[in-house]
């Protein structure tokens, strides 16, 4: 039996057979492949580390860099940890929680009551005070405050690396918080101070709870910051153990010839602590950034 096809209705459209092509053109192929060199830029030298890191001294003089070992071989994470490496990571924990945590409260309440005082003169010069340490590097200062540490009789010791990280994570932390806790409704705090509660009440009871987002971010930003420092403990410690981690990497160059794959096994144990707090917080990391930086 022959079927009988029905007539298309009149007055419809047949669909378009090229729509996917189409799209497909339209798609940012420059932009793609922008980002795919990006991508790969970024990826090589974490690639060539990790490699290295287990490669023998031997093999990777002899070898292709960028070609897998033959032989997977942990004898330098071995021997970063039987030259000190345990001891260089408490001394970096150390300065980094006791940099941070200060830096952080004091922000805080700093930053709380520069919003809170409104047209206050004083409190507005010392807001004017923090945006211009940001405008100061490390690098211009260094010298006096390497004369300072001297005077206060706290060279080579951990302390002196503390202190003044603390005095330059204020500025950025204040500044962040500060747009934080102005977006806090006002209506929260004059529901509490007719309850009678007190300012100092009223910062860590509603103000503290309700930025407690922009405290991780500025937490993770300045132990990002610390954790990484380099030029602070170098001016300020001579002592094998008062190393921290960026700075112990010397120890792993000789007279003639640097052990380049102990170096790498060394930058990967540095490395990983802090890229877990960064993979934990990077939302609101970069959250934060945005909000202090959007006004």
């Amino acid at each position: 039996m022959s079927t009988v096809t029905a007539p298309a209705p009149t007055g419809t459209r047949a669909p378009e057979p090229r729509t996917d092509v189409r799209k497909f053109l339209q798609l940012n192929w420059i932009g793609g492949l922008g980002g795919l060199f990006w991508l790969v830029v970024v990826i090589l030298p974490v690639y060539w580390i990790v490699l290295t890191s287990v490669k023998t001294r031997a093999n990777y003089y002899t070898t292709n860099p960028l070609a897998p070992p033959g032989e997977i071989s942990f004898e330098n994470y071995s021997f970063v940890m039987e030259s000190g490496f345990p001891r260089y990571f408490a001394n970096t924990a150390i300065v980094t929680l006791g940099a941070v945590v200060p830096a952080v409260l004091i922000s805080f309440m700093a930053a709380f009551a520069i919003v809170r005082a409104g047209d206050g003169r004083f409190l507005r010069s010392v807001n004017l005070l923090f945006l211009a340490g940001l405008a100061i590097p490390l690098q211009a200062v260094i010298i006096p405050v390497y004369l300072i540490i001297i005077r206060l009789q706290m060279y080579d010791t951990l302390l002196a690396i503390i202190l003044p990280s603390i005095a330059f994570a204020i500025p950025l932390t204040v500044l962040i918080l500060s747009n934080f806790i102005r977006d806090v409704p006002k209506e929260l705090f004059e529901s509490m101070r007719l309850d009678g509660a007190s300012e100092w009440r009223t910062a860590w009871s509603l103000a503290f709870p309700l930025t407690r987002p922009a405290l991780v971010t500025v937490g993770i930003y300045n132990a990002l910051t610390i954790w990484n420092g380099f030029l602070l403990p170098l001016v300020l410690t001579t002592d094998p153990n008062q190393r921290t981690l960026p700075l112990a990497l010397w120890s792993f160059q000789g007279q003639y010839g640097v052990n380049v794959p102990a170096v790498a096994a060394a930058v990967v144990l540095t490395t990983l602590p802090i890229l877990t707090l960064y993979v934990i917080g990077r939302r609101q990391l970069l959250s934060g950034l945005t909000a202090g930086f959007g006004r």
